[in-house]
């Protein structure tokens, strides 16, 4: 019985040559990798687009956030008026020394946090490498 493929064993059976399969095997895996580039690609445009609506959002309520503490600042300068009996400029000047001293200590606080984390250096993992290295060292010996 002769096969439609002009006289090879026909298509789909286990006589198939050796050349054959490797090169199917070949092209289906290229063929799966250019497929699983594409899905990775069409993740990643996907997830930035989400990501980068977040981002938008994010920066809309920071804006927001800085408006409704400069719109508070200014109601506690006013109350401070408004309960001392004082001049205006009172309860801004009390204001002003308040960020002032907030922010002398959020500063120290950062220059605390910086000199702790300097220098960028990962001592857990430099530690666990001389670890491993020395038991490899003594399981050489």
């Amino acid at each position: 019985m002769s096969s439609p493929t002009g006289g090879g064993p026909p298509r789909g059976t286990a006589e198939k040559q050796l050349g054959e399969i490797v090169g199917e095997v070949s092209a289906k895996a290229s063929l799966l990798v250019r497929e699983e580039i594409e899905l990775a690609k069409a993740e990643l445009v996907d997830k930035a687009g989400k990501l980068g609506r977040g981002a938008a959002a994010a920066a809309a309520a920071a804006v927001f956030g800085l408006f409704a503490l400069i719109f508070f600042l200014h109601s506690l300068a006013l109350f401070i008026n408004w309960a001392g009996g004082l001049p205006p400029w009172v309860g801004y000047l009390i204001v002003t020394v308040l960020l002032i001293v907030l922010g002398a200590i959020a500063g120290v606080l950062a220059l605390r946090f910086f000199r702790r984390g300097t220098p960028p250096k990962p001592e857990l993992a430099i530690e666990e490498a001389r670890r491993t290295r020395a038991v490899l060292e003594e399981a050489r010996h």
